[in-house]
């Protein structure tokens, strides 16, 4: 995964996350997880889109959004390159 501080070039978030899934399924199931993170936060998501094709699903946090791709599009769209003045941080997650 990778995050984006994007705060002092954004007006739209402080940070964001970027992560890919290998399927559609897989992509589905880390948005469930982030869901499930914020909730047991007492967190919410504001609005999610791209659940139905699953290939990029953005989920508004607030402050932070996060984008879960599979790879292609991924590639494709390339907001590593596109917010190439954020700060970036690569993390694993377990």
């Amino acid at each position: 995964m990778l995050a984006l501080d994007v705060s002092g070039i954004s007006d739209v978030a402080d940070v964001f996350i970027i992560a890919s899934g290998n399927s559609r399924q897989q992509a589905l199931a880390i948005i469930g997880a982030i869901e499930e993170g914020l909730r047991s936060r007492g967190e919410r998501s504001y609005h999610i889109e791209g659940y139905e094709n699953a290939t990029w699903i953005l989920l508004d946090a607030g402050d932070i959004v996060v984008h879960v791709f599979q790879p292609e599009t991924r590639e494709y769209y390339g907001l590593e390159r596109l917010w190439a003045d954020a700060v970036a941080f690569e993390f694993d997650v377990e």
